[in-house]
């Protein structure tokens, strides 16, 4: 193996060794954020940008220059020279599978140095909504809270109100009651009034007939008065 693919090699354990120590679930997301938070990161933030592109440049470069190997080295014109010289298909075997364990290699580690930023990303971000939850917890209490206070009020007006609609029920029978009660004794009033009216015509026709009466015997006492006085002049 040659220095550059026993680089890629080694960079490939680590990346291997990085994402599991990231995806161990004893560590959480909040102490990958203090890791993350240390001064060595923001001093080197400037030039993690360019470093990590510039590494995935290389791996793909390496990439298809394995890739280019195992075209070279399958295609039609090594085998033939394979089977008539077999010194030269073992030769062509051994770089076959050089450039297949070189192309493993490589697209390994293009994947895993995306996935590990990616893993990383993820982590800052489950950890920053963590926090953020962590805030927003006392408001859900509080808005929770509120919200059965409101519950409470609302059941409490809706028994008052209940109960005082079974007031206003009670309270409108009574009425109806003092209602009726109020109009019989305006209808045995009415009856009475009429009664006395009629006594009252009854006795203003009596009083007539006995001034018709008294006028009369009024006169007869008057013609008889006349007739004593004419008499006694007579005797005279």
């Amino acid at each position: 193996m040659t220095l550059q693919w026993t680089v890629v090699a080694f960079f490939l354990y680590a990346e291997i060794t990085v994402n599991l120590i990231l995806c161990v679930p004893l560590i959480s997301a909040q102490r990958w954020r203090l890791i993350f938070s240390w001064r060595i990161w923001s001093w080197l933030s400037p030039y993690w940008n360019k470093s990590f592109f510039t590494i995935i440049m290389v791996l793909i470069v390496l990439f298809l220059d394995a890739l280019r190997e195992v075209q070279k080295y399958s295609g039609p014109e090594p085998m033939q020279d394979a089977k008539v010289n077999p010194n030269v298909y073992d030769h062509v075997h051994m770089k076959l599978f050089r450039a297949q364990r070189n192309l493993y290699i490589s697209g390994f580690s293009l994947f895993l140095w995306l996935m590990m930023r990616r893993v990383a990303t993820l982590l800052n971000q489950v950890a920053v909504i963590m926090e953020d939850s962590a805030g927003l917890q006392p408001q859900i209490d509080n808005a929770v809270r509120a919200a059965k206070q409101h519950q409470e009020d609302k059941l409490t007006l809706k028994q008052s109100f209940l109960e005082k609609e079974k007031s206003m029920s009670a309270a409108k029978q009574q009425l109806k009651l003092e209602v009726e009660k109020l109009a019989g004794q305006l209808k045995t009033a009415e009856e009475a009034v009429r009664k006395s009216d009629a006594d009252i015509e009854a006795m203003r026709r009596q009083a007539k007939g006995l001034a018709q009466e008294y006028d009369r015997l009024l006169r007869e006492h008057h013609q008889l008065q006349n007739l004593q006085s004419a008499e006694d002049k007579k005797d005279r």
